[in-house]
């Protein structure tokens, strides 16, 4: 098989690398549809749509790594591809809201697949400076997928109900997984695989949980993804309900996302002048003593700041985020080049797992005012700032 042109490799990983963020930001218009339409008790249910996701995307990582390892990239990227599917299908026909969370539950640990897979086939072509800068390029579809996905979102819902996002999403994942299998050779040969054992993968987490530079790395890393996933699964209850913007939700996701983006893309610069880890540091105390001085503002307005407020809050946080986002998993895997494949898989779990669980604790206390979540983000912040400076002192010592 003649392997596709560079621009037509890059968008291929683009789009595979995409559909987690795809499937999350696209279902936020429609969470409160869906909550109404499957029958959610309680308003912060509809929150459980998100988790679900995470939770299955944060277990199939730790499978379908060393799984491509051991059976190749293509085939490991197709059976996430189907798996993803049959949860989309899953939820495209659910008829109550336990059956919608365990769809988006399969539909998460499927895309693991293409997201882990994906990534590990421009490893395995390329090196060094040529697979930066492809890197690079996909990076920038990845972050412009959050900027445009709650639109494509709004836009269903103007023309039909929620359930029609679910077909959409499985139509790229069909479109995905037939373009991979008609244009993509594959990139990892037979002889170049390897058996990955259960108990080389206990042994991997082991020397992840006994390296308490990675460890520290980890935990930090988790918690600022869980204030992530509690903004994700509170957005549409705060921006929609609280402050009543309707369809202009979007708009005003699209401009939170492009401050992520350009943290992103300035981290790339700054990294090489100030190093991943002081970049770190200073991110996460900004964070941290913004977050602390926001709720300050929450307490004394009773939990409604104008949106104008709010919206500048999230703006200089979340670049800060934004910053970390784009370090701290090196700074986790850096001491780990050993057992790098497995250990990537493992840091993966457990930064998602802190996520989740994180992440809900601080969705779920959501009162119609923005002080637990405020509040969260507060504890979040200092909790990771203490974890990366417990690993400077040890990185130092």
């Amino acid at each position: 098989m003649a392997g596709p042109s560079r621009g037509e490799f890059v968008a291929l990983v683009a789009l595979l690398t995409s559909l987690v963020a795809l499937s999350i930001d696209a279902m936020l218009p429609a969470l409160g549809a869906i909550g109404r339409d499957l029958g959610a008790t309680d308003e912060n249910d509809r929150q459980s749509v998100l988790f679900a996701f995470f939770a299955g995307l944060g277990a199939g990582q730790l499978l379908f790594g060393p799984l491509s390892d051991r059976i190749g990239r293509r085939p490991a990227i197709i059976v996430g591809l189907v798996i993803y599917a049959a949860g989309a299908l899953a939820c495209l026909a659910a008829g109550g809201f336990a059956a919608m969370v365990a769809g988006r539950a399969v539909m998460g640990f499927g895309a693991a697949g293409p997201r882990i897979a994906s990534i590990a086939m421009v490893r395995d072509g390329q090196s060094g400076a040529a697979m930066a800068r492809t890197m690079s390029l996909v990076m920038t579809v990845f972050i412009l997928v959050p900027i445009v996905a709650p639109a494509l979102g709004q836009a269903v819902l103007w023309v039909a109900d929620w359930r029609a996002i679910f077909g959409g999403l499985l139509a790229v994942a069909v479109a995905a997984g037939a373009w991979l299998w008609l244009r993509q050779p594959e990139t990892l040969p037979p002889a170049q695989r390897r058996p990955v054992t259960a108990r080389a993968l206990a042994g991997a987490a082991r020397r992840v949980l006994a390296h308490r530079i990675t460890l520290a790395c980890t935990l930090a890393g988790g918690l600022v993804f869980g204030a992530m996933v509690a903004y994700l699964a509170t957005s549409q209850q705060v921006f929609v309900e609280q402050y009543g913007l309707g369809d202009a939700f979007a708009a005003v996701f699209a401009l939170v996302a492009a401050a992520i983006g350009a943290a992103s893309a300035l981290n790339a610069r700054l990294v090489m002048r100030w190093g991943m880890l002081r970049l770190t540091r200073l991110a996460l105390r900004t964070f941290a003593a913004l977050s602390v001085a926001f709720l300050a503002v929450c307490l004394a307005v009773g939990g409604h700041p104008p949106l104008a407020a709010y919206l500048g809050y999230l703006l200089v946080a979340f670049f800060c985020l934004g910053i970390v986002f784009g370090n701290v998993n090196a700074l986790a895997m850096e001491p780990m080049g050993a057992v790098a494949g497995m250990a990537a898989s493992v840091i993966g779990t457990l930064t998602s797992l802190i996520a989740v669980t994180s992440g809900a604790l601080v969705g779920r206390h959501y009162d119609g005012t923005l002080t637990p979540l405020v509040a969260g983000f507060a504890l979040i912040g200092v909790a990771a700032a203490a974890a990366i400076e417990a690993a400077a002192l040890r990185r130092s010592s």
